[in-house]
């Protein structure tokens, strides 16, 4: 699958990713409307991710996000009491996108090659909507405090799981010679973080992100001894 035709197809829209997040946290945002709720979130969020990315989420005060969002501080203390009520939504947010298009994606797909294609093309191409969450991520999770830094890791193993998962059948199926199933999915998982975290590289190359998919494909067809299709 094309980018594009992903980006056109997949239902990421931030709305829908803000009213799911509204709904899971209306216990803890004073703002009742949820279309107002819905617009300030996104408002939020990117400045949150915007700041962090720039200067760190620990060196970020409520007071810096109230001014690159364009809210008073009253008016952000509606939505978050403290940074840690902030991180958590952040890594709700994340979460909601990544666990459910990708299980959507690999969904009723019975072939374990085709399953591993479709899985690292939607990481990827996700990775490219979603880039400044997926950098926050990975360039934060050693700052947060314990729980926190829990869901994240929990956050990174699911998709190594996925992929686990995947290879393990591919074996049993006969589709894959047999690997070390553990050390494989952490470096599928690395290739692909190398795509959000270093674009600057693969830009600076003319490198598309389908390109990298294609060539990531390679690289595993070699390893595991998959006839080109």
């Amino acid at each position: 699958m094309k980018f594009k035709t992903f980006e056109n197809t997949v239902d990421i829209s931030k709305e829908d990713i803000y009213r799911d997040l509204f709904k899971e946290n209306q216990s803890r945002i004073r703002i009742k409307k949820e279309e107002t709720a819905i617009k300030n979130l996104a408002r939020i969020f990117d400045a949150a991710l915007t700041i962090s990315n720039e200067k760190g989420f620990s060196a970020m005060s409520l007071r810096d996000l109230s001014s690159e969002a364009g809210l008073s501080m009253g008016a952000l203390y509606s939505y978050i009491s403290s940074k840690d009520d902030l991180l958590d939504m952040l890594l709700q947010q994340g979460r909601i996108v990544v666990f459910r298009v990708l299980l959507e994606q690999i969904a009723g797909v019975d072939s374990p090659r085709d399953r591993l294609k479709i899985a690292v093309q939607t990481h990827l191409y996700l990775s490219e909507i979603m880039q400044p969450w997926f950098y926050f991520l990975y360039m934060e999770t050693k700052n947060f405090r314990k729980e926190d830094h829990k869901k994240a890791i929990e956050s990174e193993l699911f998709t190594e799981n996925i992929f686990q998962e995947i290879l393990d059948q591919g074996i049993s199926a006969g589709q894959f010679r047999p690997v070390d199933v553990l050390l494989t999915s952490a470096v599928i998982k690395a290739m692909l973080q190398d795509w959000y975290l270093k674009r600057w590289k693969y830009e600076r190359r003319n490198v598309s992100v389908e390109e990298y998919a294609g060539f990531l494909m390679e690289v595993l067809g070699s390893h595991l001894h998959l006839e080109k299709t």
